[in-house]
């Protein structure tokens, strides 16, 4: 009976790990070398266009021709990815030579490493080694994983964000995009550390079920109630961020959306910098995209729109304290999504139309998207606010306007 091996971690930052092949399974290791900072050589005489892109940006290194044994000189490991057994082992032999494991996807029984079924939550790896039996491996990860994805409370305390580190009192802050209403929307990495956090403030518009799974010694601060105007509830919400922090605590602001889509989260981001508070910001899916999508309208599509414009609305086009060039966007031919936009759509699309968009370009407005209270009006630039109006549809909605409307209307 073989030997059990002997599970070790690599630290292969800045040490040479060589690839030998070009084709699908070197495309499926070469992003965790390059994940974990290893300097890697690929030598074949083709690539496929997903390792070529790594050549072009300067990932990593290609010599494109076949292996020869000077090219394990100075490597730390090797992984041998083509189905050519004389070659793949000629490759494991110039390994053991210079006592170099070698990792072998056509015959694991001839290699001197496996590479291990990897699940990662967080800082947290996981690796699964099947006895030599890579579906047995990927089944166990996969439970594995389920486990770790259903597990409430962090995994670690207290608990370290990779590229932020705590401050001398321990706490930071993490500006988290809920997405645009469905709960399953955010992301796996903003979902962690949602069960992490110690204090969660949250706006309007984050999905409810999600503060339903905060443990029940979390602090939730409602942002949405803090009693002041607009500015001054801004300033509030910074100085929460920050005392919470510096008492050494682990907060999350949990935004609708994306943090940086009109969602403030830049001004939350300066004054916790201003404070030596560390940061990590979790992208959102902004409902400037997922709202279309969710009714049935890709904001740009082959032959119909090369570009999409996001605008907010919250300030009518006459406004003096508006940014917006309206008069400019209506010359526009792509697509035009409006934010917050609803209280002024009457006057938003009247001077668009006066500008020069067509009057009978679709618009479509989606109240609630991605959520059970999802409606979708369609209707045309010059009467899509008299037919919001009627049908009542209030906020939060996206108005979208171009002829992406009815691109996929069979």
């Amino acid at each position: 009976m073989s030997a059990s091996p002997y599970p070790l971690g690599l630290r292969l930052d800045g040490r040479r790990v060589v690839v030998v092949g070009g084709g699908a399974v070197a495309t499926r290791r070469v992003p965790a070398l390059l994940d974990a900072g290893a300097d890697v050589l690929l030598v074949a005489p083709e690539l496929t266009p997903a390792l070529r892109a790594h050549v072009d940006a300067g990932r990593l290194h290609w010599v494109p021709r076949r292996f020869a044994p000077d090219d394990l000189d100075g490597a730390w490991l090797v992984q041998v990815a083509i189905d050519d057994s004389l070659a793949a082992a000629s490759v494991s032999a110039a390994a053991a030579e210079r006592r170099i494991f070698c990792v072998r996807a056509d015959d694991r029984t001839a290699a001197t490493a496996w590479t291990p079924a990897v699940t990662r939550h967080g800082p947290v790896t996981v690796a699964v080694l099947g006895g030599g039996d890579p579906r047995r491996a990927m089944t166990v990860r996969d439970a594995i994983r389920d486990l770790l994805g259903a597990r409430k409370g962090p995994l670690l305390t207290p608990a370290v964000e990779e590229g932020a580190l705590p401050n001398a009192k321990g706490g930071r802050v993490a500006l988290v995009g809920a997405g645009p209403g469905d709960p399953e929307l955010i992301t796996v990495k903003g979902w962690r550390l949602l069960t992490e956090a110690d204090v969660v403030v949250a706006d309007r518009l984050v999905p409810g079920l999600l503060l339903d799974e905060l443990r029940p010694d979390v602090e939730l601060v409602d942002a949405s109630k803090i009693p002041y105007g607009p500015s001054r509830a801004q300033e509030e919400i910074n100085q929460i961020l920050v005392d919470r922090a510096l008492a050494g605590a682990f907060v999350v602001r949990l935004k609708g959306g994306d943090p940086y889509v009109f969602g403030r989260g830049g001004e939350e981001l300066l004054a916790c910098a201003a404070a030596g508070v560390p940061v990590t910001v979790v992208p959102g899916v902004t409902s400037s995209i997922a709202a279309p999508a969710a009714a049935g309208i890709p904001v740009t599509h082959r032959g119909v729109a090369h570009e999409f414009t996001v605008v907010s609305g919250h300030l009518a086009p006459d406004s003096p304290a508006s940014l917006v060039r309206w008069d400019a966007l209506a010359g526009l031919r792509g697509t035009l999504v409006i934010l917050m936009g609803l209280k002024n759509l009457a006057a938003i699309t009247a001077t668009l139309v006066a500008h020069g968009r067509p009057p009978q370009t679709p618009a479509a407005v989606v109240q609630e998207a991605t959520t059970g209270a999802q409606r979708v009006l369609r209707s045309t630039l010059d009467a899509v606010a008299a037919d919001a109006l009627a049908a009542d549809l209030r906020p939060p909605a996206v108005v979208v306007v171009g002829d992406v409307v009815g691109a996929l209307d069979g």
